[in-house]
């Protein structure tokens, strides 16, 4: 298993780990953004993080039928942890707005759902996922992903998240900026609202 310094020198070779003034898909602001998107772009160095994740995985969850992944950051982890752990993965993608099952996919009634994401802050993208496994009548098993940047304040999830790495990053609400982060110009970098 990687040592967080290690993983966050990995994150720091691919760009991965940014500093700057960030909305996240929350609406939260942030100074640091994690693009695992960056990461992996590059598979030779992501494969021990995604290693290390399905690991964590196999540890906490004795049997999968499914992973599910939103779009877009879920997607190619989503992938990953599926072939490493020899599982079945599909992804969800927002249609005006709401997540759906396209491309022929569908979750069976009564299969154990894990929800895969990239990086986990509020954990709004990963309960809407669980609609469409309640709709499915199927069971959540639970949520991982390769970095939880969530804190007591902002986390919706309830459930235990198993990720690769924690990272304890501020967020802030638009009201609550500090003096340092209002100087630097906005960057929205996720995915939610893209139209």
């Amino acid at each position: 298993m990687l040592s967080p310094k290690k993983s966050l020198n990995i994150l720091r070779k691919t760009n991965a780990l940014l500093e700057g003034h960030f909305v996240l898909s929350s609406g939260l602001h942030s100074p640091k953004y994690i693009q695992c998107a960056k990461l992996l772009s590059y598979p030779h160095l992501a494969k021990d993080i995604c290693k290390s994740l399905a690991n964590n995985i196999k540890k906490n969850f004795k049997q999968i039928d499914l992973i599910l992944a939103p779009a877009m950051g879920g997607v190619v982890i989503g992938y990953e942890i599926g072939r490493l752990l020899k599982k079945e993965t599909i992804f969800c993608e927002r249609v005006e707005g709401k997540f759906k099952l396209r491309r022929g996919f569908s979750i069976k009634k009564g299969s154990k759902v894990l929800i895969i994401e990239d990086v986990i802050t509020t954990g709004k993208s990963s309960l809407e996922c669980v609609k469409l496994i309640d709709k499915s009548k199927a069971k959540l098993l639970g949520f991982a992903s390769i970095i939880d940047r969530s804190s007591k304040n902002s986390l919706k999830i309830k459930s235990k998240i198993v990720s690769h790495l924690k990272i304890d990053v501020p967020t802030f609400k638009k009201d609550q900026l500090p003096d340092d982060l209002k100087k630097i110009k906005i960057t929205k970098p996720g995915s939610r609202f893209i139209k």
